[in-house]
């Protein structure tokens, strides 16, 4: 699924503003190792990802005081990416823990 079909299909909670990549994301998209498009549309619908329900909790909270919003997701083979959206919507960058 591309960007625009995922915007069609998909309803989101928030918008999503200027998406950023990190270097090792964008390698690893230019790799064919990661794709981008599923971890978005699960977290602009407000699915959090692997998350423990405590910050789950926390990110539907900020959802609604327009907070910055932070999903986690693994992603095999042995990947994990966090995509946050600021508090005022204005970027999304998706990244690999180590990059923050």
């Amino acid at each position: 699924m591309d960007w625009k079909t995922l915007c069609k299909t998909t309803k989101p909670k928030f918008p999503l503003g200027v998406l950023l990549f990190s270097a090792s994301v964008n390698r690893l998209v230019h790799e064919d190792k990661i794709d981008p498009v599923p971890l978005l549309h699960r977290h602009v619908r407000g699915d959090w990802g692997d998350m423990d329900d405590e910050d789950k909790q926390l990110n539907d909270a900020a959802l609604e005081a327009k907070s910055r919003l932070f999903s986690a997701y693994e992603v095999p083979p042995h990947y994990r990416v966090w995509v946050i959206t600021e508090a005022d919507r204005s970027t999304t960058t998706i990244l690999l823990p180590e990059d923050y």
